[in-house]
């Protein structure tokens, strides 16, 4: 497989970056809505908590079954077909008012999402090896950036126009992104010539870590994501504030995200990502017993600091340990069972806080991360080295 990795070819990526902030964009702006979900159209907790999960369960079949296929040559296929179903689920929730209609809108915002992200990942990895640490964390930063952007966008819309504007802005911005993906290149490497099954990749000691790791990484973000509106909006926060406190979150990820990929790649994904966890499952114990909006606000800054080294890590610790071959399939299991756990903790988030309240649910949840982390240190000897490797290469997939 040729590779080039001049330059230019780095700085190219930018077109792909924005294509996964602008999807990202749209799955935060529904988050900071969540508290207005509850009050102006009746749904409980465990309700907003089934239509997240449904999210990240769409999102698990996606990367599942279909990221295996961008590794056979059908990146324009999942790119544009993913974009195209992500901009008709935001047209379905513009139209509805009912818990079914928009779990099933929400189903499809997953699935187009899960669809797109590993193909583009894919891009990432074979195009320019020697940076992919730095290029997957700032794929990551458009993604936090989008996140960032689609909550303060979204309540201001809802706030001064209504609660169907946010997703018919999404559904304009999707159109506009859809047309502009027919300009980009989206071949991504020698392809593979025959059928891998996806199951070897758990052959893969070093990988295995990686999952372990990245366990501890969704289980945050299916608690946070589905808890926090709530939580301050019973603090007494106002919508605008919830959509502040969501983009202050996820700012500092920014400019750290790059860096901290680049970070892993030097010194290995292991040497990073227990410090970044740990650090997070301190935040995530305050949030259980503070009640004050402005100190949760700031510590969840904190708390994206970590996020900033861990999230990128961890697609690292996947990219090195999976063969060329399987790439985005490796990325898009990586993704499906960090999905697949941010989904149940989603759901397990609105019954637990509903029926026991916020302490128990944020300490429940530091044990989950502590647990996975302490299995992906004992599984990742091979990811604390120079590179993200020790001097000994990890097994291959077929082994």
């Amino acid at each position: 497989m040729a590779v080039n990795t001049t330059p230019s070819t780095a700085r190219s990526f930018w077109p792909y970056f924005v294509v996964t902030g602008s999807l990202s964009m749209g799955y935060g702006s529904l988050f900071t809505l969540l508290a207005e979900f509850r009050d102006k159209l009746g749904f409980s907790e465990t309700e907003l908590g089934f239509i997240i999960a449904v999210g990240f369960l769409a999102g698990f079949i996606a990367q599942v079954g279909l990221a295996r296929f961008a590794d056979r040559g059908y990146v324009w296929i999942l790119v544009h077909g993913g974009v195209l179903i992500a901009l008709v689920s935001m047209l379905s929730m513009a139209m509805t008012d009912e818990v079914w209609q928009f779990t099933a809108a929400r189903f499809f915002l997953g699935a187009g999402t899960g669809a797109t992200g590993p193909a583009i990942r894919r891009i990432l990895i074979t195009r320019d090896p020697p940076n992919m640490g730095k290029n997957l964390g700032t794929m990551g930063a458009f993604d936090i950036s989008g996140f960032v952007l689609g909550p303060v966008v979204a309540g201001l819309l809802a706030e001064f126009i209504n609660l169907r504007a946010p997703f018919l802005f999404m559904a304009g911005l999707y159109l506009l992104i859809y047309m502009w993906i027919f300009r980009l290149d989206l071949s991504a490497g020698a392809t593979a010539t025959t059928k891998i099954p996806v199951r070897r990749l758990f052959r893969i000691r070093p990988l295995n870590s990686g999952m372990l790791a990245g366990a501890a990484f969704f289980t945050t973000i299916g608690v946070f994501e589905t808890s926090w509106a709530v939580l301050l909006d019973d603090l007494g926060a106002s919508t605008l504030i919830i959509a502040l406190s969501i983009s202050l979150f996820a700012l500092p990820m920014i400019p750290l995200a790059p860096y901290g990929g680049k970070l892993a790649q030097q010194k290995g994904p292991m040497r990073v990502m227990p410090y970044s966890i740990m650090g997070a499952v301190v935040c995530m114990l305050v949030y259980g017993f503070v009640e004050f909006v402005w100190v949760l606000i700031a510590v969840s800054a904190a708390h994206a600091i970590f996020d900033a080294f861990t999230m990128p890590a961890g697609q690292l610790a996947i990219a090195i340990s999976a063969p060329t071959e399987q790439a985005a399939a490796a990325q898009g299991l990586f993704g499906a069972l960090g999905l697949i756990i941010a989904g149940i903790a989603a759901v397990a988030t609105g019954a637990v806080y509903e029926n026991w309240g916020a302490e128990a649910l944020f300490t429940g949840a530091s044990v989950v991360m502590v647990v996975a982390l302490a299995g992906a240190i004992a599984l990742g000897e091979e990811l604390m080295g120079p590179d993200g490797r020790s001097t000994k290469e990890p097994a291959p997939a077929s082994s």
